[in-house]
């Protein structure tokens, strides 16, 4: 009997994507969500867990050939709540003898890294940086140990259909959708790498179908570094009825940090937007073969059509 992968976090952005590649692909899937109802497609088993209850992530991957973790606690509540939780899908991964694959993000490398790559050094100070270190770690010793098999795969900020999540959707794609201003932070012509949801999810699935991803931490593909200047033009033309674009400044962004959450959030990896934040995903290419990376036109069109036809 076939084994089935499981996602953790089908509801959010990356989780949600990873389901529909999985389920394009012909694998057998389970969406794993607090609601049990997460938008997915027929055919896909749906259930419930609190991951943090005892007992339910055990019970979320019973049967489970891979489990991809995409679960993550709110934003602002990382430090407290995301190591013990990685723990506790660890802990139930290991026991029914899955492979894991972790949805992570760039955070770990902190400002000054330069092209971000494999073998670019762990060095972020942040709290947001240093959990995520710690984290990486946790599942590596995992691995080392033989606890069980790990993988860890690296994207930028991502923007696509569902991206609800996304800085990149709330910034800019959503409110271009409803014909409102879309934004970019700080810095409108400094290079940065940003990836497309349904690319990522490709690659996600890549890694889980692979024992060569074991053990291992990878950059997923991305394509080319764009600047926010261009971004915010394809926003435009997507969205069409002159739709207005504005730079949010790191002065905004101080202004009202002392009572808006999601500013003094952005704050702490301003970094990210005022210098350059590029990626080298030449290793993931060179093992598992070139995925096909959407164009930014492409993609950015279909992400404003999405979010359009949801707001109707």
């Amino acid at each position: 009997m076939r084994r089935i992968h499981v996602v953790l976090g089908a509801s959010g952005g990356a989780g949600n994507a990873i389901v529909r590649e999985l389920h394009r692909a012909g694998i057998p899937v389970r969406a794993v969500n607090r609601s049990g109802r997460a938008d997915v497609p027929d055919g896909v088993e749906r259930i419930a867990a609190d991951l943090t209850v005892g007992g339910q992530a055990r019970r979320s991957v019973e049967g489970a050939e891979v489990v991809y973790m995409a679960a993550q606690p709110a934003y602002h509540r990382w430090p407290q709540e995301f190591p013990p939780l990685l723990a506790e899908v660890v802990a139930a991964t290991a026991e029914v003898g899955a492979k894991l694959v972790m949805v992570d993000n760039l955070y770990a490398y902190g400002p000054g890294s330069g092209t971000i790559s494999e073998q670019t050094p762990e060095q972020a100070t942040d709290r947001k940086g240093r959990v995520r270190r710690e984290m990486a770690e946790m599942l590596r010793e995992a691995h080392r140990s033989g606890r069980l098999r790990v993988a860890i795969g690296r994207a930028s900020d991502y923007y696509g259909p569902r991206a609800d999540n996304s800085g990149l959707t709330a910034l800019a794609i959503a409110p271009a959708a409803r014909g409102r201003t879309a934004r970019w932070i700080a810095a409108l012509d400094v290079p940065r790498s940003i990836a497309y949801l349904p690319d990522v999810a490709r690659a996600y699935v890549r890694l889980g179908t692979s024992e060569a991803a074991d053990g291992h931490t990878w950059i997923l593909p991305h394509g080319e570094p764009v600047t926010g200047r261009r971004f915010l033009a394809a926003v435009a033309a997507a969205a069409g009825d002159g739709v207005d674009v504005r730079v949010l400044s790191e002065g905004a962004l101080r202004v009202a940090a002392p009572f808006h959450r999601p500013s003094r959030e952005i704050l702490g990896v301003l970094y990210q937007w005022s210098a350059p934040f590029v990626v080298d995903d030449r290793r993931f290419r060179a093992t598992f073969g070139d995925i096909d990376v959407t164009p930014l036109e492409d993609a950015v069109a279909r992400a404003v059509a999405a979010y359009r036809s949801r707001s109707r």
